[in-house]
């Protein structure tokens, strides 16, 4: 699987070049790619998220010029920003099955974290990856004709309190943590990028096989 490193993003334009991906992995014109990106801030909901999991007025939001965005994933409300790792893998499954997929998106984000000294865990019933009860990941996930889209995001250096605005992923009570809130420091985000390139390209090698 190939891996592009995009920098940083605006939510809509990298949703379009997901798209125009899609479609061209579906001719079989381009290969499986994992798009690594980071995003300015902006709050997303999935095909069925419920707006009253926003917790300030849209006003506010617009007054700070960060967009919500209904978009066609699965899961809830979550939020993107700086210092968060965005991954969305073009994937062409040769073995439909997006229970496993999800699955192996989790496992590689756990991967991805124990090579930082932090004990990755899914809880069963609750998409994503917690680092003891607060969440570290968000998944949300799009099929296309059994191609993938959308994907993860992992809190690095993520300003935490940009989650407080929210129900995070629907999920009352629930907290979200980074990599830098967990060990007190971060790494590069380098280094962060191709823990989780190679641990994507391991656990999703049954998808393309």
């Amino acid at each position: 699987m190939e891996t592009v490193w995009l920098g940083e993003m605006g939510y809509r334009e990298a949703l379009d070049l997901q798209l125009g991906r899609v479609e061209l992995r579906l001719e079989r014109k381009v290969p499986d790619t994992l798009l690594l990106l980071t995003h300015p801030h902006v709050y997303t909901l999935g095909r069925g998220g419920d707006e009253t999991n926003l917790l300030v007025p849209k006003e506010t939001l617009m007054s700070e010029g960060i967009p919500l965005e209904r978009v066609g994933r699965g899961g809830d409300i979550t939020y993107h920003g700086p210092g968060q790792l965005v991954g969305y893998p073009i994937v062409r499954m040769g073995r439909p099955d997006v229970h496993r997929f999800v699955r192996s998106l989790e496992a590689a984000l756990i991967d991805s974290l124990a090579e930082f000294g932090i004990a990755g865990r899914a809880i069963p019933g609750l998409t994503g990856v917690w680092a003891g009860e607060r969440k570290i990941a968000s998944i949300g996930v799009g099929i296309r004709k059994w191609v993938t889209y959308h994907g993860f995001a992992l809190n690095v250096t993520t300003d935490l309190s940009y989650f407080r605005r929210i129900h995070l992923c629907g999920l009352k009570g629930r907290e979200a943590t980074s990599i830098l809130e967990e060990t007190g420091g971060a790494p590069p985000m380098e280094a962060v990028r191709e823990a989780v390139s190679s641990a994507c390209d391991r656990r999703l090698a049954w998808v393309v096989s």
